[in-house]
């Protein structure tokens, strides 16, 4: 058990997101043995109260739920079926939870083979919120699997999320998830496509945005990343690469159930675009560099 009480977390994946969901778990007062492949990320969580593991089997250990955030499916799949893997040693609290956006088919594979095999139940559980809402504990966080699971895993939720849903068995968490990429992706575009007309007609694009926060275009993406896009901040909150992923998996998804989504794959195209003109390590604002090509606004 954790300070006053609370379970004790393995926590695998301590990249911008994963760190500040440990620090929201350190602050409601889990003990947290966190893993990563990056030393420094292990190195500098573990100055902020978190014990150090030397892969996931030892993030395991004695844990009461592991949760994962990782990139990609193949790094889950890693982690579960891998060298030191948790098939192979679960946590004694047999519970393990995915936070990362992965494939909901390989969620419902996994989430056999831990059952079947180890007695362990799996939660696809990923989230919305981006980097704010890691830090600030609001990410919105969608579950899929048993729930009786669900129900344990609830209390550890709570430390990272306020809107906290169990939304259907064993992949629907990953299903909704990649459902809000899909609508997130083609607002961002639309944003770029709308400043960028804007911009031709020579209208003042922060009266623009102001203009069209107050009426049925309002929306997150535009009252968060719009001013990023019109001052040029390329900075990444959450990645041109980690989008294009996870709408790659959303196409993939659709495709396997015949669902044509030709409005996601315009956007995704334009993602294409963005990785082929080395953006891909910037924030999602940074499609608005797209239209700047587009435009002539910039070259190369």
């Amino acid at each position: 058990m954790g300070r006053n009480g609370n379970g004790s977390v393995g926590f695998i994946g301590i990249g911008t997101m994963g760190r500040e969901m440990v620090l929201n778990l350190l602050k409601t007062g889990h003990a947290v043995r966190a893993f990563d492949l990056n030393e420094a990320a292990i190195t500098d969580i573990a100055k902020e109260g978190a014990a150090r593991a030397e892969n996931p089997a030892d993030a395991a250990r004695d844990a009461d739920i592991v949760i994962t955030m990782l990139p990609d499916t193949p790094h889950v799949e890693a982690v579960v079926y891998g060298q030191h893997g948790l098939l192979q040693s679960p946590p004694p609290g047999r519970l393990i939870v995915d936070m990362s956006t992965i494939s909901p088919v390989a969620v419902r594979r996994i989430h056999a083979d831990l059952k079947q095999q180890a007695n362990v139940s799996f939660i696809d559980a990923p989230v919305s919120g981006g980097p704010l809402g890691a830090k600030n504990a609001t990410l919105s966080i969608m579950a899929g699997g048993e729930a009786e699971a669900f129900a344990k895993a609830e209390p550890f939720f709570r430390a990272m999320g306020t809107t906290i849903t169990h939304v259907g068995a064993s992949g629907a968490g990953q299903t909704v998830k990649l459902c809000n990429q899909l609508v997130c992706g083609i607002n961002i575009q639309a944003i770029c496509e709308a400043l960028a007309l804007g911009r031709a007609s020579g209208v003042d694009l922060n009266l623009l945005r102001e203009v069209l926060l107050g009426g049925a275009a309002g929306s997150w993406m535009l009252d968060k990343l719009g001013p990023q896009m019109i001052e040029g901040h390329v900075g990444a909150g959450f990645r041109i690469d980690l989008m294009f992923k996870d709408l790659r998996l959303v196409q993939e998804h659709a495709q396997a159930l015949n669902v044509p989504l030709p409005g996601t794959a315009l956007v995704t195209s334009q993602y294409v675009d963005a990785r082929a003109h080395g953006e891909g390590a910037n924030g999602n604002q940074a499609l608005f560099r797209v239209y700047d090509r587009m435009t002539n606004q910039i070259t190369g």
